[in-house]
């Protein structure tokens, strides 16, 4: 049986499991605090003192925020700051992690096969269904997206970072900043107003909201969204870790 040690990175924490071919976790998940600044060596570090705590696995999943492309990073939007999301950017951060081979790093630092994707990449792959074209969308520090079609996961693009409205993201738009100032209500009301911006977007044929904060939403607003628009899970994170190996496509090698 084939394990995997799936890694869901985020802006606040990092969280660890080990599952079974079945998506099963096989150990109790464990998390840290993501630590600031947070150069490349410092994350292959963490991580792997991390996994040290946990059964030892045959293969890694990584799932992390920012712009991933074949492991590689392209950007990502908190570890370049200095303190966290939203404090104040460190361009030597921006310059170590810009082009940073993850996989390559990571498959190394472990032993194992290692496969790196955006973190709404992995959680989506642990909520689809595999049918038609579905959308997910995770709320947390930012905003997170993934798209499958047939379920095989689509080219990344970077939705937080479009505009919704003249100077402002997505990711600042619904980001857990603006969770608190709104509170609760307004936010899901925005939540849901999103959503039906989006939808002659995509014209998906099932929307997956995930995420910490999606448990937050309000239940009369995501109602009103519509019965293709559904809640699911956060650990779906770690849980998608296993089925992330499948649902790649032929435009990934996972393999160092």
């Amino acid at each position: 049986m084939v394990t995997t040690l799936a890694i869901d990175c985020g802006g606040g924490g990092i969280k660890a499991s080990v599952l079974d071919a079945a998506g099963t976790m096989r150990a109790r998940a464990l998390r840290v605090p993501t630590p600031y600044p947070l150069p490349p060596a410092l994350f292959v570090k963490t991580l792997l003192e991390l996994g040290g705590r946990l059964p030892a696995a045959d293969r890694l999943t990584v799932g992390m925020p920012g712009m991933i492309r074949h492991g590689v990073v392209v950007a990502t939007p908190h570890y370049v700051t200095r303190s966290g999301p939203r404090s104040k950017v460190d361009p030597g951060l921006v310059a170590e992690w810009s082009g940073y081979d993850a996989r390559s790093a990571l498959a190394e630092a472990f032993g194992i096969p290692a496969l790196v994707l955006n973190d709404a990449e992995v959680h989506g792959a642990g909520v689809v269904a595999g049918t038609g074209c579905e959308l997910v969308l995770t709320l947390g520090t930012g905003l997170g997206s993934a798209l499958f079609d047939g379920g095989v996961l689509a080219p990344h693009l970077e939705l937080s970072h479009a505009p919704v409205r003249w100077n402002t993201t997505y990711d600042t738009y619904v980001g857990e900043p603006e969770r608190r100032r709104l509170g609760d209500a307004f936010w899901s009301r925005r939540i849901r107003q999103v959503v039906d911006g989006l939808r002659p977007v995509f014209r998906w044929d099932r929307l997956y909201l995930g995420g910490g904060n999606s448990r937050l939403i309000r239940p009369e607003q995501l109602a009103r969204m519509g019965d293709d628009v559904v809640v699911v899970p956060n650990t779906a994170g770690i849980v998608g870790g296993v089925r992330a190996w499948e649902l790649v496509g032929d435009r990934y090698d996972p393999t160092p």
